[in-house]
């Protein structure tokens, strides 16, 4: 059996991909620093799955569990996600995501060379759109500190891979939305509770910022597909691969399908307050289809309908929070 670790192994696409993989074999252990996570998504998360508290921030803390593990595959989802908050703490988002990164890398370069490791980047690392899509040849060139931070996170896997031979898999998604997200800074999230307590959500931007949306079980199926076609080959190095979709949205417009499914009459707040996001991105996937033989295949409505039950369901834990 494989044991796969995953950092940030609480968020929505830790929890998703933890349970996936679990049942298809592999032994997990979930890798986060959070609590309050841990408590919500205790019957989430398949209950055999390990969950290990820990920071990656800690090298050492990282190298421990490496060895006394035997960790086959690190999956390196851990990192501040949200540009708001990378925007007003910048250098706890450089010490999360570039730092923290690197501490994944030199623990594999110390400890075992022979362990994969799968780097969750972003679109955002590519910075400003300059053609219709990004494709992976694209230059990485963010200016914001999110942004760079995913940048130079990526660059630097792609250091250690062609510098010291590592097998390193980066992934740039979209949106991904689905259950079991409780950031309510996310627009998803955030306009669905706020509609299950009959409050209109306040968009930040104007409202017309294009966006990629994958439903979350499609991302981690990409990532399942990923850790295959690496084992498989065995003279390769470095696998970079865009997850995009054909659901390409503004957000008003993805604020105004979840009220329609939800069947409810409200009115957005456009606060237009920020300035520091890319107003419209687009991922070219064709490598991936071609490659991992990967592709979305949850069509938005089937996606939402799923992720709305799961906050109808958890509505206890959501409905006394201010946002």
């Amino acid at each position: 059996m494989k044991t796969i670790l995953i950092t940030g192994g609480f968020g929505i696409l830790g929890a998703s991909l933890s349970n996936i993989l679990y049942n298809k074999g592999y032994k997990i252990i979930i890798f986060d620093r959070s609590k309050k996570r841990k408590k919500l998504l205790k019957t989430y998360i398949n209950s055999k799955i390990i969950r290990q508290h820990g920071d990656f921030t800690n090298i050492k803390q990282v190298k421990t569990i490496i060895r006394k593990n035997k960790i086959n595959t690190i999956i390196h989802l851990g990192a501040i996600t949200q540009v708001i908050e990378a925007y007003k703490e910048p250098y706890s988002a450089f010490k999360n995501n570039v730092t923290g990164t690197i501490n994944i890398l030199e623990a594999v370069r110390e400890v075992n060379k022979k362990i994969n490791i799968i780097f969750s980047s972003s679109d955002k690392a590519y910075g400003k759109m300059t053609k219709k899509s990004y494709t992976e040849s694209n230059p990485l060139h963010g200016d914001y500190p999110y942004d760079v931070s995913k940048s130079a996170a990526d660059l630097i896997s792609q250091s250690y891979s062609k510098t010291y031979n590592l097998k390193i898999g980066i992934i740039r998604s979209g949106n991904i939305y689905g259950p079991a997200d409780i950031n309510m800074d996310r627009l998803i999230p955030g306009t669905i509770v706020k509609a299950l307590k009959g409050e209109p959500v306040q968009i930040r931007t104007s409202g017309k910022l294009v966006r990629d949306y994958l439903f979350v079980d499609d991302v981690s199926n990409a990532y399942y597909k990923l850790l295959l076609y690496m084992n498989k080959n065995n003279n390769k190095k470095l696998f970079i691969y865009n997850l995009g979709s054909k659901f390409n949205f503004n957000s008003l417009e993805v604020v105004k399908r979840i009220y329609k499914i939800i069947n409810i009459n409200l009115k957005p707040i456009i606060l237009n307050k920020s300035s520091i996001e890319i107003i419209a991105q687009k991922l070219n996937y064709k490598k991936a289809v071609k490659d991992l033989k990967w592709k979305p295949i949850t069509d938005f409505k089937i996606g939402m309908l799923k992720t709305i039950k799961w906050y109808k369901d958890n509505y206890n834990e959501f409905k006394h929070l201010k946002f």
